[in-house]
């Protein structure tokens, strides 16, 4: 969602007219932080009475159809299925239809056409029907940039001077937080103050935590919890590097554009975009990370302004025939 936020303030800056449907039935969100008060805050979120949900009753469905074919748009802009079947099915009449497919799996035989697609990576775009298509790069929010007093965070942090790496993300398998740690025992041999934070929750946490204890790292690994808007970017501002070892509903890698952005150094493994974004590509084992760790190699790469990505965006709507 964050990524659709970005980009919605950036076109409404540029003069246009932008709302921000979202899931009307969504149930708990952990601590996930909700969509809903930011985009109303910034004048975003849509009027419209949508649901907008996989949830929905038939009515609820059909309360959507009419709601939407009543909308006044030039583009529905989709990025979920089920939001993309309605718009098909409900599109106002002159609308055109645009889908951001957001990870590999989003990519299937029973896809609904649309006027024009955006993707993740480059890979993607030779899988994707025949339409104009679009490399939508991650974005990321002005607040994430280097300290101006590191020491000073890292004392609010209540960190040491050793060297520090992060990893920011879910505790699923697909994370490999177990290849994290093995390879930080690792990287201890060779430096023995570097620590490790976690960031992140999810129903993994437990088992990542039996690791580190049977591998006596208790002093050496952090588990910090899920940190959301100033925590996550003060976090990001102490660390020295970050390792990005699998996605999950996002492949654009906005952990590691987030990274760098702080001024981290990133170690990732070669999926979707980190190639983009990452200092040094390493193979998802644990005697790889432990290896590229901590170097001093650093890779130039120009941050994604998002004045830009809106201008692009709105070129691939023109291409739709908006």
């Amino acid at each position: 969602m964050d990524n659709v936020a970005l980009l919605a303030a950036a076109q409404a800056a540029l003069g246009h007219h932008v709302e921000v449907a979202i899931d009307g039935l969504r149930g708990s969100l952990g601590s996930e932080e909700p969509a809903a008060p930011r985009l109303k805050a910034t004048g975003l979120l849509s009027p419209l009475a949508l649901e907008l949900s996989t949830k929905s009753t038939p009515w609820g469905l059909y309360r959507d159809a009419r709601s939407l074919r009543a909308a006044e748009a030039d583009i529905i802009h989709c990025h979920f299925s089920h939001d993309h079947w309605l718009a098909r099915w409900a599109k106002p009449k002159r609308a055109k239809i645009v889908r951001s497919l957001h990870a590999p799996r989003s990519l299937r035989p029973s896809m609904p056409r649309a006027d024009a697609y955006t993707v993740p990576f480059e890979a993607m775009q030779s899988e994707l029907p025949r339409a104009p298509s679009w490399v939508w790069p991650a974005m990321s929010d002005a607040a994430f940039k280097p300290a101006t007093d590191r020491a000073a965070v890292r004392k609010m942090l209540g960190l040491g001077d050793g060297p520090l790496i992060g990893m920011v993300s879910t505790f699923q398998p697909s994370r490999r937080h177990a290849v994290a740690v093995e390879a930080m025992a690792e990287v201890r041999r060779r430096h023995p103050t570097a620590r490790l934070v976690l960031l992140g929750d999810g129903e993994g946490e437990q088992r990542i935590r039996d690791q580190v204890a049977a591998l006596g790292l208790g002093e050496v690994v952090r588990f910090v919890g899920y940190q959301r808007a100033e925590a996550l970017v003060c976090w990001l501002q102490a660390i020295d590097e970050v390792w990005v070892l699998g996605l999950g509903n996002d492949f654009s890698g906005r952990a590691a554009l987030q990274a760098r952005a702080c001024g981290a150094r990133v170690v990732a493994v070669d999926e979707g975009a980190l190639s983009f974004w990452a200092d040094t590509m390493v193979e998802p084992v644990a005697k790889s990370v432990a290896q590229a760790s901590l170097a001093t190699t650093r890779r130039e790469c120009a941050l994604p302004r998002s004045g830009d990505i809106a201008n692009a965006m709105l070129a691939l709507y023109a291409k739709a025939g908006a």
